[in-house]
């Protein structure tokens, strides 16, 4: 087996984490996740990782995403979502779907949903005890900004451009506020 394809797939042909394993020194872990982990939840890793590279906490933070369904595991992201997020200077190269494995409940500190439904379904799979991680990522959005009380990031999929748009839109002021609760985790001061 190929080794991206045992990456995808692991011994037993089950998706296992894609990247937990590849910044060991992470000393936060986030997993984005949405239905089929090709438009909300990479668009939702990149812009992520982008953010903690450009605040220099790169080193500190590893992002991962994964879906809900299994339908479309070892595909790269939506065309349409890659190309909204390089319009922002986001790339998702590299990135490929997998869905959420057990282990992912133990190895991530958070688990962020863009829905009530994915969040659902988090919920069933998760362990009692791992439950505190689980989250929507819109509940990152900063009071005060004209996104605020979002509830949901919602699925493009089958809407036209400016439905990936929106969901850069929502994810990047997200980003924001899940940046500064994240320098609090690292006990670090906020920046403006």
């Amino acid at each position: 087996m190929s080794s991206l394809l045992s990456r995808i797939l692991g011994a037993k042909g089950v998706a296992t984490p894609g990247d937990a394993d590849r910044n060991p020194g992470a000393r936060v872990r986030v997993l984005m996740v949405c239905m089929g982990n090709i438009c909300r939840s990479p668009t939702a890793e990149a812009v992520l990782r982008h953010r903690l590279e450009q605040a220099g906490l790169a080193d500190q933070v590893l992002v991962d995403s994964a879906g809900t369904h299994a339908y479309h595991v070892g595909c790269p992201p939506d065309d349409r979502s890659q190309e909204a997020g390089r319009r922002r200077g986001y790339s998702m190269e590299g990135l490929r779907a997998r869905k959420v494995a057990p282990l992912d409940f133990e190895r991530f500190d958070l688990l962020l949903a863009m829905d009530w439904d994915n969040l659902a379904l988090l919920e069933e799979r998760c362990p009692e005890d791992q439950r505190r991680k689980l989250r929507r990522l819109a509940e990152f959005i900063p009071n005060g900004h004209a996104l605020a009380g979002a509830a949901v990031v919602p699925d493009p999929y089958y809407g036209g451009r400016d439905g990936f748009e929106h969901v850069l839109d929502l994810i990047e002021a997200a980003s924001d506020g899940l940046l500064a609760h994240l320098r609090t985790r690292l006990e670090l001061p906020d920046k403006p």
